[in-house]
């Protein structure tokens, strides 16, 4: 799998103040639209369609009992 960079420069520094109202914000929020932009910065960083997500490769793992 290649090694995917996140591009850092789009990101400002903030205030620990600044911080606290970007805080207060997402906290208003409901969690299903926090998870709605997680899901679209996930999409933006790893480039790809928010509506059209990769899928997982499920043959890599394995199901075992335990006895």
């Amino acid at each position: 799998m290649p090694s995917e960079k996140f591009d850092r420069t789009t990101f400002r520094h903030q205030t620990a103040k600044e911080a606290s109202h970007q805080l207060k914000y997402w906290q208003t929020k409901s969690y299903e639209k926090r998870l709605e932009a997680a899901n679209y910065l996930n999409s933006v960083a790893y480039n790809f369609d928010v509506n059209n997500p990769p899928k997982m490769d499920k043959s890599f793992f394995k199901i075992k009992s335990r006895k």
